[in-house]
């Protein structure tokens, strides 16, 4: 299994704070919800997500082929590595945490400044020759740096994980803003969005509740008073939570985005599951972005 129809993913990076059993209970949650796609990363937790994750597929052999496994690697404590060496042993270290003998996605964690884009060709190559990975992925790239590496590389990069939400929408904003002088127009990405839109390059959308670079939690925060309110409003309109509305708005983009969800508690993920089912009209859509705080020209 390669792919997922759900347009959530889990992410896996707090599960350590729960047992294995209630693990096993979120995992079987987000199946009865047709969520199949689960996020890992060798330092979350310092693997030890990944070896819980893994004690439960052990447990459960059948789940295996229930889910869709996505992993990454590249930071390391105080830089980050790309080279062979350690990319190699870091997804073998993973297959070993998470008992399989494969990951569905593999992906490159963050962009390295000393990256040698032959030598992760190399890597590529072994890991999708020796069947430990099915599919490959970076996380946080901007476009010329996935240009540079998919030139390299022989399998198609699949996804791209990028922070984004209506508190944090410089994806957008860039482009929304283009040929004005708001802060907004500025370039910082390279017009990543539009570039994994046009090359089938799937965004999956992580910390879509935080603001800033983990600030803080914008829903219910006195510094985002007008976005709230409109949050509400629509949410009260929808018989639906604003983290619903939330999903609703990052889904609502024709790129076809998917929402990473981080949360452990099985309320809140079925709450922000709903979204799915909503499609927000332009007028609300907009007013949910200019209410973050972003400007229309």
């Amino acid at each position: 299994m390669t792919a997922t129809k759900s347009p959530f993913v889990m992410g896996c990076m707090r599960i350590n704070e729960l047992s294995d059993k209630a693990v096993a209970e979120w995992i079987d949650q987000a199946l009865s919800l047709g969520i199949h796609a689960f996020d890992h990363a060798d330092i979350y937790a310092k693997g030890e997500c990944e070896s819980q994750f893994g004690r439960v597929l052990a447990e459960t052999p059948s789940l295996r082929e229930q889910v869709v496994l996505q992993t990454k690697a590249s930071i390391r404590s105080g830089f980050y590595d790309s080279s062979k060496e350690h990319l190699l042993k870091s997804v073998d270290e993973s297959l070993r945490r998470l008992q399989t003998d494969y990951v569905d996605v593999f992906m490159l964690h963050r962009p390295d400044a000393l990256m040698e884009v032959e030598e992760v060709a190399e890597v590529f190559d072994h890991l999708a020759g020796s069947g430990k990975v099915k599919a490959f992925g970076v996380s946080n790239f901007n476009r010329y740096q996935l240009e540079w590496l998919q030139e390299a590389v022989h399998q198609p990069i699949i996804l791209n994980q990028l922070q984004f939400s209506p508190a944090h929408a410089s994806l957008l904003s860039t482009g929304i803003q283009a040929n004005t002088e708001f802060t907004g127009s500025i370039d910082r990405d390279g017009g990543v969005l539009t570039y994994c839109q046009r090359h089938d390059i799937r965004v999956q959308a992580w910390s879509p509740f935080q603001f800033g670079f983990f600030e803080g939690v914008y829903l219910d925060h006195p510094r985002y008073p007008e976005l709230n309110t409109v949050l509400q409003q629509l949410a009260d309109h929808y018989g639906v939570t604003k983290a619903a509305i939330v999903a609703a708005w990052i889904l609502r983009h024709p790129s076809k985005m998917e929402v990473v969800v981080g949360s452990t508690k099985s309320q809140r993920v079925a709450d922000i599951a709903a979204g799915a089912d909503i499609t927000l009209s332009r007028k609300d859509w907009y007013a949910i972005y200019q209410a973050a705080g972003n400007r229309l020209p």
